[in-house]
């Protein structure tokens, strides 16, 4: 129970957010980077856990943003052969949850094709894949409305036996959606991590090869990951497909997985709270910035700090603070030490 007093506390101190921030542009701004917090835990747990980089990342985001608009807003498309397939309208809620089970699909798909490659091979697949995906959004306007962008996106809403439907229109409400959200998938993360899978994941990291030598299925362990991280990173394109109520290809710009990358790099890859820290700091810089400072030196703020951050703690904040804290180095387990987690995992019936 120790463990979970931390995370518990920061989730009371977050609840409490929307009473002591009465601005709507910083409230938006909070949502913004909040979504986009969840993104990065996702891709924490592949690029952080298993030490696979996955730069197409925003394909599951974005998958999951078009398949809960879609299926809230209904749609008439017509397919080769004469077919045609009408959809009619469905909740919100049902849209959230097709979106984390299709992008977890294709998670999976993309995982057990691309994994049979590794390093750059993996990376330049990851990156073809959010680009053929970005493509399809773009040019099939019967469905998508292409660059004309899907517009009147329905905000989420909420039944409950015995009351009325909540439909989550104010930024408070969008806000403890996201809260509710990014508590459940830490839970998932941690519990995964946490588990005799996740030291398998993390020895798997560390050597590949001795992984093998144990009889470890890597493929399955890789694909397993990169499905719960697709699933994960598809809520977040659901998020904020409905908090923003309108969205085009540009969803699947590059700069999005880049932005997550660095909010995972600088808060501590491998970490539960890195992408949590790195969420927070990149993710509300540009606002803090914006009103002092011109675009171009916006930019270049934000580079310095990245780059004084991994100067001054390459391995991230929230590894720097723990050895801080602890008035110590950080002792890494290493390859002989994940090496026995490995073994034992595979040892266990």
């Amino acid at each position: 129970m120790r463990r979970w007093m931390a995370p518990a506390l920061v989730v009371v101190a977050l609840a409490l957010v929307p009473q002591v921030l009465r601005d709507p542009y910083l409230m938006n701004a909070v949502i913004t980077a909040g979504i986009f917090t969840i993104g990065a835990m996702s891709l924490n747990l592949l690029l952080g856990y298993t030490g696979q980089l996955s730069l197409g990342h925003i394909a599951f985001f974005g998958i999951g943003a078009y398949v809960s608009a879609l299926t809230s807003l209904g749609f008439d498309v017509t397919l080769p052969f004469g077919i045609v397939v009408v959809h009619e309208p469905w909740p919100p809620t049902v849209g959230f949850l097709l979106a984390v089970a299709i992008a977890g699909a294709c998670g999976y798909v993309v995982g057990r094709l691309s994994f049979r490659v590794r390093g750059a091979y993996f990376v330049i697949t990851t990156i073809a894949f959010a680009e053929v995906v970005r493509l399809v959004a773009l040019n099939w306007v019967d469905l998508t409305q292409g660059p004309l962008a899907l517009i009147s996106i329905p905000s989420l809403s909420l039944s409950l036996p015995g009351f009325d439907t909540l439909t989550l229109r104010t930024k408070t409400q969008n806000y403890y959606a996201v809260l509710t959200v990014g508590t459940l998938c830490y839970a998932v993360i941690a519990l995964m991590v946490g588990s005799r899978f996740g030291r398998t994941m993390r020895g798997l990291k560390e050597n590949e090869s001795l992984a093998l030598s144990v009889g470890v299925d890597v493929t399955r362990t890789l694909t397993i990951t990169a499905t719960v991280s697709a699933a994960i990173a598809g809520a977040a394109g659901s998020l904020y497909a409905h908090y923003l109520r309108i969205i085009d290809p540009d969803v699947f710009l590059f700069s999005y997985t880049v932005t997550m990358v660095i909010m995972v790099v600088s808060g501590g890859k491998g970490t539960l709270a890195g992408p949590l820290v790195g969420g927070a700091i990149f993710g509300l810089l540009p606002v803090a910035l914006r009103p002092v400072l011109a675009p171009e030196a916006q930019w270049i703020v934000y580079g310095g700090v990245l780059i004084a951050i991994l100067f001054v703690m390459p391995q991230g904040i929230v590894p720097a603070l723990a050895r801080t804290i602890h008035g110590r180095r950080h002792v890494r387990p290493g390859p002989a030490g994940e090496a026995a987690h490995v073994a034992h995992a595979a040892a266990r019936p």
